[in-house]
């Protein structure tokens, strides 16, 4: 499998014929460059935040990770990186397809017509010189093998060509664009508000103003509206209950929806 796009904007693209999880090999390998991307159409033990298995349609979905060396980017700023992931995979999606409102959902889920087309994982080496970012995109699943009711592809919504095309688009725009967003934060100093990166993700997050459930770690549910993401990107929720503020920074958020 060629990945002409990708292999134009990373120094080094493995491209994998079938494995567990891709951010697994990465962080895993060793004297791999800045932006190293592996990627796979076939990944069979991927994984979501809160340790949930990802479930993708061997060649019909894109598995892909890219490593980002620290490089000055100071370690209280690396909760911005998944957050960043998840803008510049918006704005690949919003590339490819011809149909539907592509939105992001705090964290870093990525939703057309509010079903989830990607979802994304950031993993953080154990001596903190680099982060994994991990994405698996649905291509071109149809409707009857999305592994949820709330699933959609990029297909289904008249993104054109190949897996094997919408894989190298996807991941290759991708790479760019988060390659930039950190970029410019690491040039800010890690500073959210003054690279731009708050606004961004303010402006993107289409969870700020809905009324919310975040299971929290531990089993607890928060219930209220999203009002904010804070200078930590931390998700700000107005409880219904009491009406107090509570800033997320780790859960598992529902939009609420009622009839």
């Amino acid at each position: 499998m060629d990945f002409p796009l990708t292999s134009a904007v990373s120094p080094r693209v493995a491209v994998l014929e079938s494995t567990g999880s891709t951010n697994a090999d990465l962080l895993a390998a060793v004297d791999e460059p800045h932006l190293a991307t592996w990627l796979t159409l076939d990944q069979s033990a991927g994984r979501g935040r809160l340790d949930r298995r990802w479930v993708t349609a061997p060649g019909r979905s894109l598995a892909v990770s890219v490593l980002l060396h620290r490089g000055d980017l100071p370690v209280d700023s690396l909760g911005w990186v998944p957050l960043l992931a998840g803008v510049a995979m918006r704005a690949s999606v919003r590339g490819v397809v011809e149909s539907g409102d592509v939105t992001l959902k705090w964290p870093n889920d990525v939703q057309v017509d509010g079903d989830k087309v990607c979802g994304l994982l950031a993993e953080l080496r154990s001596d903190a010189s680099a982060v994994v970012v991990g994405a698996g995109v649905n291509l071109t699943v149809p409707v009857d093998d999305l592994p949820t009711s709330t699933s959609t592809s990029l297909g289904l919504h008249g993104a054109r060509g190949t897996a094997l095309e919408l894989a190298d688009s996807v991941s290759s725009s991708w790479v760019s664009g988060l390659a930039r967003l950190v970029r410019d934060l690491t040039g800010a100093g890690g500073d959210a508000a003054a690279s731009g990166a708050l606004a961004l993700v303010r402006a993107d997050c289409a969870t700020l103003g809905r009324d919310v459930r975040v299971e929290l770690p531990g089993g607890a549910a928060l219930v209220g509206e999203a009002v904010d993401v804070d200078e930590a990107g931390r998700l700000v929720v107005r409880s219904a209950s009491t009406g107090g503020l509570t800033a997320v920074a780790s859960g598992d958020v529902t939009h609420l929806r009622y009839e």
